[in-house]
């Protein structure tokens, strides 16, 4: 079942050199980061636009000093399939850099050029990590994980697990949310025309219960104090808007300061992947971090 909750397998875009990014993407290094042995995680680091002349000829050394500058931090999480060089996510990295944000954009265990097998533990414990790797280097500059679709569920997990260090997370963006991995199952487009088949629906939670894939977001922001903004679009086929609307109650109701908690749904047009083209995204993203860092 894992394969399919993943989907790692499917490396697209293929021919790229995923070793230098600025093929892809100006302003950006890639580097790498031991998570425990035999898990290695393949990241890039784009720096804002306005660092851009500055970033030219410069090695990763200059990359992660530049990481306290001031410029507000994003680890990006990304959903299945794919790896970090997929346009949709780099659409998304260019409007966070022009909008002044430092990108770090990471491929899971088992995704892209990274080493190791997948698992949600496993998924889990990369993206601690790796924001524990950023805090380290990025002084009072506040950093902020965000997951798209798949990746929600490895935020959550990541900042119930930093929560219970006492070091919650700067804030989260949960792009397209689901309640849990049980949820987005059964509302998955493919699959929901086999849900009327007999046994179907009990092999899918067997499956599930099998390879330990829970992704609880619903049960983790019970938990969380951490600031919390949830985009979804009014037609995300994929993960459907009520999903998002719904761990959006849970986490409202939970949480003790209710301004700490916002939805912000989207206009048809963006369906599941493609928010990063939406004029209001930015300034969004922007208007909420800024009044919870204020």
């Amino acid at each position: 079942m894992d394969m399919l909750i993943f989907f790692n397998f499917f490396k697209a875009p293929f021919l790229v050199d995923l070793k230098d990014p600025e093929l892809k993407m100006p302003h950006t290094v890639n580097f790498y980061i031991k998570v425990e042995p035999g898990v290695i995680l393949g990241i890039w680091h784009t720096v804002p636009s306005c660092r851009g002349q500055d970033a030219q000829g410069q090695d990763r050394c200059w990359y992660e000093a530049a990481l306290h500058d001031g410029n507000p931090i994003i680890v990006y999480l990304h959903g299945s399939a794919e790896h970090r060089a997929a346009s949709h996510r780099l659409k998304l990295v260019k409007m966070l850099s022009d909008g002044g944000f430092h990108v770090l954009s990471v491929d899971y265990r088992g995704f892209g050029d990274s080493t190791g097998q997948p698992t949600e533990a496993g998924l889990t414990a990369d993206a601690v990590c790796v924001y524990e790797w950023t805090k380290a280097r990025s002084g009072n500059t506040p950093v902020c994980l965000w997951g798209h679709s798949l990746g929600t569920g490895v935020v959550t997990n990541a900042a119930k697990v930093l929560e219970e260090k006492g070091s919650p997370v700067d804030a989260m963006v949960l792009e397209a949310p689901f309640t849990n991995v049980w949820d987005a199952s059964i509302n998955y487009p493919l699959l929901k025309i086999y849900r009327i088949l007999p046994g179907f629906l009990r092999t899918l939670a067997d499956a599930l219960k099998k390879d330990n894939l829970v992704f609880p977001n619903d049960e983790n922001v019970k938990f969380l104090s951490s600031p919390l903004l949830i985009l979804h679009c009014e037609d995300d086929r994929t993960v459907p808007l009520a999903l998002g609307k719904q761990l959006y109650e849970i986490a409202h109701s939970a949480y003790r300061n209710k301004e700490r908690v916002k939805l912000v749904t989207f206009p048809p047009g963006f369906q599941h992947n493609l928010l990063c083209r939406c004029p209001t995204l930015l300034k969004t993203v922007r208007d909420f971090l800024s009044q919870q860092w204020a």
